[in-house]
C-alpha cells in the first residue's frame, strides 16, 4: 500500500499545491540568504512550480476537475524536469550548450522578463543558466529542482491511477 493510498484525492492534491508553493518559497528564500543571482530557467522552474500548485489547489477545491488537474500537473511537472534536466546539461558542460539570456529573446526569456517586470524581488533574473552556485550534496539547485518536479511527476502518475474517489 502506499502513501497515497489512504489518503483523500482531495487531500493529496492540496499537500502537493503546499509543497508546490514550499519550494518555490524556499528556493526564493535560498536566493536571497546565499545572494544568489537567478537565471531565467531559475526563475521559469518558479513559475511551473506555482502553476503545480494553482493546478493541484483547483483539483483540491472542485473535485470535478480533479483528474484534469492531475495530468495538467503531470505535463507542467514533465515540463519542469525537462527545463530542469537543460539546466543540469549547461552546468556540467557550460561550453557546449548556449548560455540564456545571448542572442535573441526565446520565449521563455520573455515570460520571465515580463514576470520579472511585475515581480523583481520574486521573479527578476539577473544571473547565468550555466552557473553552479550552490551546491548541496553534491547536487545544484538544478539537479534538486529536477528531482522535486520528479516527485511531482510520480504523484501526478499515482493520483491518475486511483480509481474513483
Amino acid at each position: 500500500m502506499t502513501p497515497i493510498a489512504g489518503r483523500s484525492l482531495r487531500s493529496i492534491l492540496f499537500l502537493l499545491a503546499l509543497a508546490a508553493i514550499g519550494l518555490t518559497l524556499g528556493g526564493w528564500a535560498i536566493g536571497e540568504i546565499m545572494r544568489l543571482q537567478p537565471c531565467p530557467l531559475c526563475i521559469f522552474q518558479r513559475l511551473l512550480f506555482l502553476l503545480i500548485a494553482l493546478l493541484a489547489l483547483t483539483g483540491a477545491l472542485l473535485p470535478a476537475a480533479s483528474r484534469v488537474s492531475g495530468i495538467l500537473v503531470a505535463v507542467v511537472a514533465a515540463g519542469g524536469v525537462a527545463t530542469a534536466a537543460y539546466q543540469s546539461w549547461l552546468q556540467y558542460q557550460p561550453q557546449a550548450g548556449m548560455d540564456c539570456g545571448f542572442g535573441e529573446p526565446t520565449f521563455i526569456e520573455r515570460l520571465v522578463d515580463w514576470f520579472g517586470a511585475l515581480w523583481p524581488q520574486m521573479f527578476l533574473a539577473t544571473g547565468f543558466c550555466s552557473s553552479k552556485d550552490w551546491v548541496l550534496l553534491g547536487l545544484s539547485l538544478a539537479n534538486w529542482s529536477a528531482l522535486c518536479f520528479i516527485g511531482f511527476l510520480a504523484a501526478a502518475v499515482l493520483i491518475l491511477r486511483r480509481r474513483g474517489d
